[in-house]
């Protein structure tokens, strides 16, 4: 099995400020631009929200990805020093049970496995060392 790791920030309505700023020291291009206005109807975001990014990718280096998102208002403030996950893209689908239902035990389920309008089978947790994982399958990937 040959898991992916990447940190995924989040921020406090300032995640494309922060991209730009990673982009200008690392070189390269975003793989991915989302905003919350793209969503579908059930994550509607609100008026000010509808701009903000959902999710970014920066490829850094040789198979690395820097991602990220600004924080709905819903969920409240973004507190600095605990505003990262560490994303793991699993092998398949059973891969990413496996690692989901691993690393949550004797944790906290946030949002459990589901398959998700962008194309991914995609979970959150947090560990029972109070790590935030998110845990991805991507379809696209493969096929």
């Amino acid at each position: 099995m040959a898991s992916v790791l990447n940190p995924y920030l989040t921020f406090n309505d300032n995640c494309e400020e922060a991209f730009n700023f990673y982009k200008s020291v690392f070189g390269g291009e975003f793989a991915v631009v989302m905003r919350f206005d793209s969503t579908p109807d059930q994550y509607t975001p609100t008026e000010d929200e509808k701009n903000k990014i959902q999710h970014i990718s920066l490829p850094i280096g040789n198979g690395s990805m820097l991602m990220g998102s600004d924080t709905p208002a819903k969920y409240g403030k973004v507190v600095e020093g605990t505003n990262f996950s560490i994303s793991v893209s699993a092998d398949d689908e059973a891969d990413a049970d496996r690692l989901y239902q691993g690393l949550s035990a004797g944790g906290k389920a946030t949002m459990p496995m589901a398959k998700m309008f962008w194309g991914s089978y995609f979970g959150m947790l947090t560990d029972k060392f109070g790590i935030q994982w998110m845990i991805s399958f991507d379809f696209n990937r493969n096929g």
